[in-house]
């Protein structure tokens, strides 16, 4: 911990601490404050827009910045796509296959409508077109990760020389706006159409189980899935040194879920280990690391926002992410559920669509998590949706964004 010329900046240790404490003081809030429950809020959204209000306040009151380390965040985001990746199943993709086919081409139409949104608000406020590509899939389908790794190329091009404060600014608010939408979307889809998780599916996740002694996890069950991680993560880290050489700039997240994927599914469960365990697919240790790495990100990453930077750019750029929410509920109530069968899956996937749409695929995640533990599991959503979303998206959006900015 350093405080110099007003900046307190807190080092890996503290902010990972912060951010399991706003995680903390979000499951409170949701426990005591009915519509935060009522309307499936992700937790970490709960207690990280307070903190990040908080700060907001000490800089303003006591002019003292509090800059964080996230350094832990970033390899929390690896950690929870790479165990994605290895709890997946061919066998069940190849059974969703068409859903996530439709899912695939309507997540592309939309990311064209999104651009074109953007543009056209841009221009009736008398910005540059540029400013609309920011605040269209650059910032919002693509998170803070694509706008700071896009910012510089938009300056470079266009001369915009505030490119980075506007991409970082919507995707900060489209992920806030992201976080509260899911919620409410399933909410209100299950609660009209009278949805219901279908039988089948707690059936077959309970089968067999009702009769089992429980199991206690212990120390080399955590291990043995942190070890599997871990070297997903050093196949991942190769395949996206080779996407590179290939001219493909892809999140070393994608390449970590990808290889957890191969791994999985194309080496034999007979494979002799060094653990002496099978390959833990789908087990309770990979689960609790996935869900600590998730909800501590969304955490450490909605707390350490820092709202002060975006007051100057409120105008164009609020319009902008307004016409951009009532596009993305309309495109998600009238397209997307109708699309995925209008079913009770079909919903839960609406609320991972309404994260995607604003924010990134770790919100969509949480929002679909926040509709699972209220309503019932889905487990087409939970396959479908984060192999949409954090593999095809970015290769899409990495072939779009060019496109869109070669026609300006």
């Amino acid at each position: 911990m350093e405080f110099t010329d007003g900046v307190l900046q807190l080092n890996s240790f503290f902010t990972v601490t912060i951010g399991i404490i706003v995680l903390f003081i979000g499951r409170r809030l949701n426990q005591v404050i009915g519509f935060l429950k009522e309307f499936s809020i992700p937790e970490p959204v709960s207690g990280g827009i307070i903190f990040s209000l908080l700060f907001s306040l000490i800089y303003a009151l006591a002019n003292v910045e509090v800059s964080f380390d996230l350094m832990a965040r970033d390899v929390l985001l690896v950690y929870f796509f790479t165990t994605i990746g290895i709890n997946a199943s061919l066998g069940d993709l190849f059974k969703g296959g068409k859903p996530l086919i439709i899912l695939l081409a309507v997540t592309i139409g939309y990311m064209i409508l999104q651009n074109l949104t953007g543009i056209s608000v841009a221009a009736a406020f008398g910005q540059e077109s540029v400013v609309g590509m920011l605040g269209g899939s650059v910032s919002l389908i693509g998170g803070h990760g694509t706008a700071i790794a896009w910012a510089p190329k938009i300056q470079e091009q266009f001369g915009l020389t505030t490119a980075m404060e506007i991409g970082i600014a919507s995707a900060t608010f489209g992920l806030i706006l992201a976080s509260l939408m899911g919620g409410p979307i399933a909410k209100y889809l299950i609660n009209k159409h009278q949805l219901a998780p279908t039988p089948q599916t707690d059936i077959a996740e309970t089968k067999g189980k009702e009769t089992e002694t429980p199991v206690r996890m212990t120390s080399f069950d955590f291990l043995d899935a942190l070890l599997a991680i871990h070297i997903c993560v050093i196949l991942g880290f190769f395949l996206n040194e080779l996407v590179s050489e290939l001219g493909l700039d892809l999140p070393l997240f994608v390449t970590c879920l990808f290889a957890g994927i191969v791994i999985t599914n194309l080496v034999p469960k007979t494979y002799p280990r060094l653990t002496g365990t099978a390959w833990p697919t789908r087990t309770a240790a990979v689960d609790l690391i996935a869900d600590i790495s998730l909800g501590t990100f969304l955490a450490m990453s909605l707390m350490s926002m820092q709202l002060w930077t975006l007051i100057d750019l409120a105008g164009p750029i609020f319009a902008i992410l307004a016409a951009q929410f009532i596009i993305a509920i309309l495109v998600n109530i009238f397209v997307v559920f109708p699309a995925m069968g209008k079913n009770y899956d079909a919903a839960v996937i609406c609320s991972g669509f309404g994260g995607i749409s604003l924010g990134s695929t770790p919100t969509a995640m949480a929002n679909m998590a926040a509709v699972s533990q209220r309503y019932g599991h889905s487990a087409q959503a939970f396959i479908i949706v984060p192999l949409v979303c954090a593999f095809f998206i970015d290769l899409a959006n990495a072939l779009i964004i060019p496109y869109f900015l070669n026609q300006l």
